[in-house]
């Protein structure tokens, strides 16, 4: 159980930070949330990048088996990094609505 908080915790701080800084850098406040997908993809296949493009047609269905495999433990630590880059987006926002111009 504590493995689980200390998952949780670490990739919502992981990727806020990840995000915060892409956000930062490219002032795109919205990037990373659409790129988070692609690196979950990367976190649960066990197949080289080069297969989405070399056999689409059996890499897709593999990821796709895996994903749905997933169990809830698994679900919720990825959702967390994806609720961190969200909440990165927001504080981007505010922050540059209060006047900080970030690079």
């Amino acid at each position: 159980m504590i493995q689980l908080v200390v998952s949780i915790l670490l990739f919502f701080v992981l990727f806020f930070g990840i995000a915060f800084i892409l956000n930062m850098l490219l002032r795109q406040s919205w990037l990373m949330a659409f790129l988070y997908p692609v690196i979950i993809l990367l976190i649960v296949d066990d197949f080289p990048l080069k297969e989405y493009f070399t056999a689409p047609g059996q890499s897709f269905p593999a990821v796709w088996d895996r994903l749905l495999g997933l169990t809830m433990v698994d679900i919720a630590i990825l959702l967390s990094g994806f609720i961190g880059t969200i909440v990165s987006g927001v504080v981007i926002r505010m922050l540059r609505k209060s006047g900080y111009q970030m690079f």
